[in-house]
């Protein structure tokens, strides 16, 4: 199942994407999609209902993030050798870990926005996995068990912030805007083998991008069963799995994030985004 949260921030309601490709409202099934609603006997509840069965959704309405109420927005960082290679740094001996605030989360289409003083944003597409089950000291045997399904994510960073101003990564990370999600969350029966997933992303029409998940230094299985070991992980939270190379910090000269850019990203099975980039504006 393609399952998404569809409309004005703050009043999405629950939807699927049928067979055809069409939005299928399912408010009159469950009330949202979150911690609840991901549980493998919840799943399996809404994979029995007839998509042609539900209501159609009329013309083309904002998706939000596919899941609502997260806990937890985890990254991965440096988790493909040719990215850490263009970063100058050297390949992770474990999974390096950092938190992306639940604030910088966004709808897949919505408007990037640059942080106040920023110089330095920076672009990063990956794939996205979304916990359905609590999970604590999984073995990696059993890991993917754990996992409701999976997304595309724009790891958005802000360099300066991340690199510059001390030894933690989330500064750059938990920017307002600079987490989206989706469009939709595509349950795990649907992904064989999220090893084999090829993705892309395009900065004003020139691929910057190209990759493939099967180059992961640590695995999804791994990162669920590792991330397990320090901290629950519960249902909603989502972990972003790292980048592949061609983000424009590894360039030369380097290359940053400007107003009136224009992104788009794509993973394999898992849909695309689109996203404007303005100005930082106060709220």
């Amino acid at each position: 199942m393609k399952l998404v949260r569809y409309g004005r921030p703050g009043q999405e309601k629950p939807g699927l994407i049928d067979a055809e490709g069409k939005l299928r409202d399912l408010s009159g099934v469950i009330d949202d999609i979150g911690p609840l609603q991901l549980s493998e006997k919840s799943l399996a509840k809404l994979a029995k209902l007839n998509p042609a069965k539900l209501p159609a959704v009329r013309g083309k309405p904002r998706f939000g993030v596919p899941v609502a109420q997260v806990g937890k927005f985890i990254g991965i960082g440096l988790n493909y050798s040719d990215h850490a290679a263009e970063s100058g740094m050297p390949v992770p001996a474990e999974p390096i870990v950092f938190m992306k605030a639940v604030t910088s989360l966004s709808g897949a289409n919505d408007t990037v926005m640059l942080p106040k003083g920023s110089e330095k944003s920076d672009w990063e597409v990956e794939l996205g996995v979304i916990i359905g089950t609590k999970a604590q000291h999984v073995s990696q045997k059993q890991a993917l068990d754990f996992v409701a399904g999976y997304c595309v994510i724009n790891d958005l960073s802000e360099r300066a912030f991340q690199l510059e101003h001390g030894t933690q990564w989330d500064k750059g990370k938990g920017c307002d805007t600079f987490g989206p999600v989706g469009p939709w969350l595509v349950t795990r029966d649907e992904i064989a083998d999220p090893q084999k997933l090829a993705m892309w992303l395009d900065l004003n029409g020139k691929r910057q991008q190209t990759g493939n998940s099967r180059t992961m230094i640590f695995s999804v299985a791994k990162i669920v069963s590792y991330l397990s070991r320090f901290m629950t992980l519960m249902p909603g939270d989502i972990i972003a799995t790292g980048t592949p190379p061609g983000v424009g910090m590894g360039m030369k000269p380097q290359q940053f994030l400007k107003h009136g850019d224009d992104i788009r990203l794509g993973i394999a099975g898992l849909g695309e985004q689109h996203q404007n980039v303005v100005r930082y504006k106060k709220a």
